[in-house]
């Protein structure tokens, strides 16, 4: 095996932030809807996928998970996830356990989901019921990739039935994991595991048949890997940041576990602050780097600063916090600074 390359934090940031838009938000259209979705947009109250959306293509709307590129699933850790439809099976075959026990009850519930449903989208509580079986164990049926999802960001989603994708298990897993290591990487196997919900056998088995396509790099926290075709990117020098962008709960640039969040928080102080016990606060990004979380109670928008931020830092995060595309509030947002 090669001698790792050694790249820094500034460099894995700033790749990061690159591959993800968030150093300038694309121009509006299917390709930059497809592009920010790359690596799949978790979907919770109040409707993060569509402020992940905000934070990297230009002129979304509240309405853009309406749009025909993008399906909701169960994704990956079985989480809502909002992904592009054309590539729905990466983020469900994709999943595929390797034990058949698990392969053939994934089957069974989608078997049996579509004799309920007979062609209908129905809330998720009815099917269930007729199927006298918790409504969350319905979500395994998602690797089969044939069940798609609807969720309003209040109510129980709707489900439906659709035809098996055609895309080969081993295709689409590996696919899987180029995706990971393309938005979240430089990573390693069990990094994939832990974003995915993948068991060991599962994300050993997509490494290894990936093994051709990546190079070993050591960054300043852990030994990883990354696609060969973006070590070039992954060198540059980083470039100019944006000068703010809120990042909502579970964004992809901070969906990390364990020793992952070293890097991209070094202060462990500020982690705690970050990846709480409980839902995760959004992430106040300035100039690059994480400085503070922040939280949406209605009209209201609180921001916790880690630190000082001069007068321009503090005005770009105000102007973003007005930017949010959120439903037509009855009292203007109002963002306030706690410390």
């Amino acid at each position: 095996m090669p001698e790792p390359l050694r790249v820094s934090r500034a460099q894995v940031l700033a790749f990061r932030r690159r591959v993800g838009a968030l150093d300038e938000r694309l121009l509006a259209g299917p390709a930059s809807v497809r592009r920010a979705a790359w690596a799949g947009l978790t979907d919770s109250a109040p409707r993060a996928a569509v402020l992940q959306l905000h934070a990297r293509v230009a002129g979304t709307t509240p309405s853009a998970l309406d749009s025909p590129e993008l399906v909701q699933v169960w994704g990956p850790r079985f989480s809502t996830y909002a992904v592009p439809s054309q590539d729905h099976a990466v983020f469900t075959v994709g999943r595929t356990p390797v034990d058949e026990a698990r392969r053939r009850r994934a089957a069974d519930l989608a078997d049996a989901l579509e004799a309920f449903l007979d062609g209908r989208e129905l809330p998720l509580g009815e099917p269930a019921r007729a199927m006298g079986a918790h409504p969350s164990m319905l979500r395994y049926a998602t690797t089969t990739g044939r069940v798609l999802i609807r969720w309003d960001g209040a109510r129980q989603p709707t489900v439906r039935v659709i035809p098996a994708p055609a895309m080969p298990v081993d295709d689409a897993r590996l696919e899987l994991a180029r995706r990971y290591l393309h938005v979240l990487g430089p990573g390693t196997p069990e990094g994939l595991g832990d974003w995915a919900g993948l068991r060991a056998a599962t994300y050993r088995l997509a490494f290894e048949a990936l093994l051709p396509e990546l190079t070993p790099v050591r960054t300043d926290t852990c030994d990883a890997w990354v696609l060969t075709s973006d070590v070039e990117d992954l060198q540059r020098a980083p470039g100019r940041a944006a000068p703010a962008r809120l990042l909502p709960s579970g964004d992809a640039f901070y969906l990390f576990q364990g020793t992952d969040r070293e890097l991209v928080v070094p202060d462990e102080s500020q982690r705690t602050r970050l990846w709480t016990s409980r839902v995760w606060p959004g992430a106040v990004l300035v100039d690059g780097e994480i400085r503070g979380t922040w939280r949406r109670a209605e009209h209201r928008l609180t921001i916790h600063a880690w630190g000082a931020l001069s007068a321009r830092q503090r005005g770009a995060v105000e102007a973003e916090a007005r930017s949010l595309p959120l439903p037509a509030p009855r009292t203007p947002l109002t963002p306030t600074w706690e410390t």
